[in-house]
């Protein structure tokens, strides 16, 4: 038995007209492949406003001529503009501790930069250039991010300026540990290609806005890169522009993750199975203060249990400095409440 398909020459598809033997539009003399062309536009549209930054670090009491101790090292980093009056935002990695930085626009102009404020708990910095007619990127919100989707990253990879990669969204909420030891959390990953000099530079969407600031790569992994989301550098970028650094509160102890006994989780029910072991006290500190003791376990702060150290960082915001919180500890086999008042780091 055999079956008999009859191929129509051209017909009207979605309302274009199409040829079967050329499969080309009769409307148009080639088809954009949309990935391309979305990839193209964001290029297009965002280049303009990422910088190259170069960076200068002088070591204090060096000897210039012992080569094995340099007087000096130099790098450079990604950023973009992100306000008309020159406000770039970039890693804090990238400038942290800079002797001077000089930025240069993606026409070619070079100019000095000033850091206007630096934090290592996010990774993020915000600097300066006093240059006329700078094109400010459009800023999105990473909560409307989805995996899957487009994004483009550009920046400037071993000093390659304004190179482009593209890539999708892998995974959304991942948690990363700064530099000063900090977790941070709501971290984006994807596998657009970054390299170094790429760090500080945009991640952005289809639409051409900037949902992340490229952070952080695993090496010698392929495609497992990590951008800070937009919605945090908002937050730290106001704070830095506003007092040159973003405020926390502490408490003044040190302490290390340790697992609970299983006693005491179910003894007193607890929502967690670790806790804070306190090692040490800040001398006249809020937790000295407070009562806390050498040895005594940390499982809630303010009603919100406390599985370890991330866990409290997380609480101690701005906000807490000054305001009585609570702390319950479990001290021997006593589960007891103390009182105490964060203060401003």
């Amino acid at each position: 038995m055999s079956t008999e398909i009859d191929f129509i020459s051209s017909e009207n598809i979605g309302g274009r007209k199409f040829d079967s033997q050329q499969g080309l539009s009769l409307d148009d003399d080639q088809l954009l492949d949309a990935y391309s062309q979305a990839v193209i536009s964001v290029a297009e549209r965002v280049s303009p406003s990422v910088v190259n930054i170069e960076v200068l670090q002088k070591f204090k009491g060096r000897n210039p001529g012992d080569r094995r101790r340099p007087s000096e090292a130099r790098g450079n980093g990604s950023g973009f503009i992100f306000t008309p009056d020159g406000f770039i935002l970039t890693n804090s990695h990238v400038v942290h501790e800079a002797s001077q930085l000089d930025v240069t626009l993606s026409e070619g102009g070079r100019y000095r930069a000033e850091l206007v404020g630096d934090d290592p708990d996010s990774d993020l910095a915000v600097i300066r250039i006093n240059a006329p007619n700078l094109a400010p990127v459009q800023l999105g919100e990473s909560r409307s991010i989805r995996v899957g989707q487009l994004v483009v990253a550009i920046g400037n990879p071993y000093g390659f300026q304004c190179t482009v990669t593209a890539g999708v969204v892998s995974a959304l909420g991942r948690s990363l540990r700064t530099q000063s030891g900090r977790l941070l959390d709501n971290i984006i990953q994807t596998d657009a290609v970054l390299n170094p000099g790429n760090f500080g530079g945009p991640l952005v969407n289809s639409r051409a806005e900037i949902i992340g600031v490229n952070t952080a790569v695993i090496l010698p992994a392929q495609g497992i890169c990590f951008a800070t989301s937009i919605d945090t550098a908002k937050y730290v970028a106001s704070h830095l522009i506003r007092d040159g650094r973003v405020s926390r509160s502490f408490i003044g102890l040190a302490g290390q993750n340790v697992p609970l006994p299983r006693r005491l989780v179910r003894f007193y029910n607890l929502p967690v199975d670790s806790a804070i072991l306190v090692l040490s006290f800040e001398p006249d500190g809020p937790a000295h203060r407070s009562g806390l003791r050498e040895g005594d376990l940390i499982v809630g702060f303010d009603g919100q249990p406390i599985a370890g150290i991330d866990d409290l960082h997380k609480l101690l915001t701005e906000e807490r400095a000054g305001k009585k919180s609570t702390l319950v500890v479990i001290r021997g086999t006593e589960r007891i409440t103390l009182q105490v008042v964060p203060k401003k780091r």
